[in-house]
């Protein structure tokens, strides 16, 4: 890998990358709060859809192709109200103790969460977050080597970021985890619905309003 980046660059983008992305975002809040009504296991199907939308945006963000997302606002911005929208909805369905996601008062009942719809829920945080874009368009760039072959500098940093996102997700997902066998302690599944719902709502407008 060296001989795609000078390892003083790898030096200072990993701890950048990884302060970044391990600071609370939607994509981190969205691993806790499903941690906490499905466990970690199901939400490794969050995961992979989130990190396929990062990998979509590093890249994207990398070979320009951002600028043509500016020149589409409402597309954009369409889709970031349709993803908020259905987040906010989940949202109020957790609050209620209702839908697939909220947790059942038997802690041992299994939840028959569709995987796909889960990663969807990850894929569309991940890509319609204009923070996101933000952030890979001002980071990326500078750490990219003009007199270095493009492709492997690439294909590493996109690598690192999904490595290390990944590893923050996992940390959320197990905090999430944590708090559900905290409380279920009390059983006070209630609280744990409303705690859940709450975030996943919170994702949900910060997803429309951000």
């Amino acid at each position: 890998m060296s001989d795609w980046i000078d390892p003083a660059i790898l030096a200072l983008f990993i701890p950048t990358f990884f302060f970044v992305s391990v600071t609370p975002g939607m994509c981190m809040t969205l691993a806790m709060t499903l941690g906490m009504s499905l466990g970690v296991r199901r939400t490794l199907h969050m995961m992979w859809g989130e990190l396929i939308g990062v990998g979509l945006v590093s890249v994207l963000s990398v070979i320009g192709v951002a600028a043509v997302m500016l020149n589409y606002p409402a597309l954009f911005a369409a889709f970031k109200y349709v993803g908020g929208a259905y987040l906010i909805w989940l949202g109020i369905q957790m609050w209620q103790a209702k839908g697939k996601l909220a947790i059942p008062a038997d802690l041992s009942a299994a939840q028959e969460t569709r995987p796909l719809a889960l990663a969807m829920q990850g894929f569309v945080t991940a890509i319609a977050n204009p923070k996101g874009w933000a952030f890979m368009v001002s980071l990326l760039p500078p750490f990219i080597n003009a007199a270095k072959p493009m492709t492997p500098q690439i294909s590493a940093l996109v690598a690192l970021i999904l490595l290390i996102e990944f590893s923050c997700l996992l940390l959320y997902a197990s905090g999430g985890r944590t708090l559900r066998h905290f409380l279920a302690k009390s059983g006070n599944v209630t609280l744990m619905n409303r705690i859940a719902g709450s975030l996943m709502f919170g994702v949900g407008v910060w997803l429309a309003l951000g």
